[in-house]
Order: structure tokens, then C-alpha cells, then sequence
């Protein structure tokens, strides 16, 4: 006579089916507690984000709020908002030649500070990568900008411009050319700012890329340099590559920063001469608050517009370059 399978799992001491009558209650036991362990840590992990939850949500969520809630309502004269207005304000904007020259001024001003800011970052530490003598005192000397604050660089900027005992115009006087009015001149006042931005950016993209050297693997290098890769040669196919993580980390942050600059603008040249120097944050500014201002609606409408060229430069940005990028 045989016996079933079934049959066979009941009779047998520790058989399938004992073992299966053993683990359900453990399962059973172990379940709820499981539950219960995974709520708590849940529990304690927003516990922990709360601080950085309330912080964001006070300076950045409430105020983008309150953007939006503006620049859809009208003002009045104490900037307070009234009616609902729609899409008036932005209307407005777009349909206003002085808003098309100040994205245009903004545009320039990010082009001619993140392009040489960048570059020039990168050719300062190719060079200090070279085996030459004294290189430690160059390296501090160009990181000493990024010590400097904004304001503290305006102003050296200023005395540096100024057209009657500033050293830019001593400098071109050695060689005969006349003097310039670095800053009331409406043709050499954006890039007068910009020379000043870029300054300001040099020290800190200088470090972020001599950090990036100093992480390339020396035997990557070796190997390149016993197959005859020297000089610019080394620097164009191993050095430049190896930093491409660095060099788009770079892109993107100082685009943000040139699209959200104000201090040396308000300092040097307070969006003049002729508004040569307006940028969208200092047209902001303008609007919400300088001469007696109080138009919030409008202020609020540029404010969106700057948020979402901010997204959609940083979108582009990762669509085109990050393609290029050798993550190692």
C-alpha cells in the first residue's frame, strides 16, 4: 500500500509540513514586530529631516508661495496685493522692449563671466601643474579671491576703475591710450562688471579644479607620459577629460550664480549707465524696491521668469554637456 506525499509530510518527524507548522507562528510573530520596527525608523528619520524641512519650507518654499500668489494679483501703493490680475503682469513683461533688453543684458553678462571664469580657471591650473619653481606662491595668489567677499571686491573694483586715480587707467596710460570711463561708459561698463565677476569666481573655480587634479590616479598619468604624452598633448587627452566632472560642476554653478548676481552690480554701477547693466535680478530690485518702487506683482512676474531660465539653463546644461562627462 503507498502513501501520499501529503501523508508522507504528516508521519515523518520533520518533514516539510512540520517545518511549515514550526515557521508560521515565528512568522506570524515576527511580522507585526517587523512592521512596528520599520514605522519607528521612519519616525525617527523625518524626526531628523525636520530641521532642514522647516528651514527649507521658511525660506524657500514660503517665499516661492508668495512669488507665484503676487505676481497674479495687482499692487498697491505700499505694494500690498489686491485683485486678481491672471496673467496681466506677465503680459506686460514680455510685451515690454526695456524686459527684452534686460534678458539680453543677462544673457551677456552670464556668457562673458561663465566662459572666461571657467577657461581661465583651467588654464591657471594646467599651469600651476607644471614643475616650476615658486608655483606654491602662485597657487595661494590665485586662490586669494575666493577669501574676498562681494562687496569687499566691488569696492577694490571701483577705486581700481575710477577714471582719474584708478590703476586700470595708470596702466593704459603707460602705453599712450587715453583714458577710459570704465564705468559710465555704456559700451565698456558690462564688461568692466564682467572682468570684476570673473575675478571674484577665479579662486573658487581654481580650487574646485586643483582638487580634481589632485584626484586623477598618478599611474594613469605615468602611463601616459612613458607613451610620449607631454605637455599639451598629456593636458588635452588625459588631464582635461579627467576633469570633466569638475568642469560641468563648475558650468552649472556659476551659470546659476552670473544669472542670480547683484552686489557688484548694485556697487560699481547700480544697473547704469543707461541701464548697460541691468540684469534681471537688479531689474528685479528695480521694480520692488529702488526710487520709491513698490510694484510687487511685476517684480514677482520677473522672479518667475528668472526661476524657470535658472531650470531651463540647468536643463540644457545637463541634456548637452553631461553627455561629455567621464565619470571615474
Amino acid at each position: 500500500m503507498t502513501t501520499t506525499s501529503t501523508d508522507a509530510a504528516v508521519a515523518v518527524p520533520g518533514g516539510a509540513g512540520a517545518s511549515a507548522a514550526a515557521t508560521a507562528p515565528a512568522e506570524a510573530v515576527t511580522g507585526p514586530r517587523r512592521r512596528h520596527r520599520d514605522l519607528g525608523g521612519a519616525a525617527l528619520a523625518w524626526l531628523f529631516l525636520a530641521p532642514s524641512v522647516a528651514v527649507f519650507a521658511v525660506f524657500i518654499g514660503w517665499p516661492l508661495g508668495r512669488s507665484v500668489y503676487l505676481s497674479v494679483h495687482g499692487h498697491d501703493i505700499f505694494g500690498g496685493a489686491t485683485s486678481y490680475v491672471g496673467l496681466d503682469n506677465f503680459r506686460e513683461l514680455f510685451a515690454s522692449d526695456e524686459f527684452a533688453a534686460v534678458l539680453a543684458t543677462t544673457a551677456l553678462f552670464t556668457l562673458f563671466t561663465v566662459v572666461p571664469g571657467v577657461l581661465g580657471a583651467l588654464f591657471v591650473v594646467l599651469l600651476l601643474e607644471a614643475q616650476i619653481r615658486g608655483m606654491r606662491l602662485f597657487r595661494t595668489a590665485f586662490a586669494l579671491p575666493f577669501a574676498f567677499s562681494v562687496a569687499t571686491a566691488s569696492v577694490v573694483f571701483a577705486v581700481i576703475y575710477n577714471p582719474a586715480i584708478g590703476v586700470a587707467n595708470g596702466i593704459l596710460g603707460q602705453f599712450g591710450v587715453e583714458r577710459v570711463n570704465w564705468l559710465t561708459d555704456p559700451s565698456v561698463a558690462l564688461p568692466a562688471v564682467c572682468a570684476t565677476t570673473v575675478w571674484m569666481n577665479l579662486g573658487y573655480n581654481v580650487l574646485v579644479l586643483s582638487a580634481g587634479i589632485g584626484a586623477i590616479p598618478p599611474e594613469i598619468v605615468e602611463a601616459a607620459k612613458l607613451d610620449g604624452a607631454t605637455g599639451l598633448r598629456l593636458a588635452r587627452s588625459i588631464t582635461i577629460p579627467m576633469l570633466s566632472p569638475q568642469l560641468f560642476f563648475l558650468v552649472v554653478v556659476t551659470t546659476i550664480h552670473a544669472l542670480q548676481s547683484f552686489g557688484q552690480i548694485h556697487i560699481l554701477t547700480k544697473g547704469g549707465p543707461d541701464g548697460a547693466t541691468t540684469t534681471l535680478v537688479y531689474s528685479i530690485y528695480q521694480r520692488a524696491f529702488a526710487f520709491g518702487s513698490s510694484d510687487f506683482g511685476g517684480a514677482s512676474a520677473q522672479a518667475i521668469v528668472l526661476l524657470f531660465v535658472v531650470l531651463a539653463c540647468t536643463a540644457v546644461q545637463f541634456g548637452v554637456l553631461e553627455r561629455r562627462v567621464h565619470y571615474r
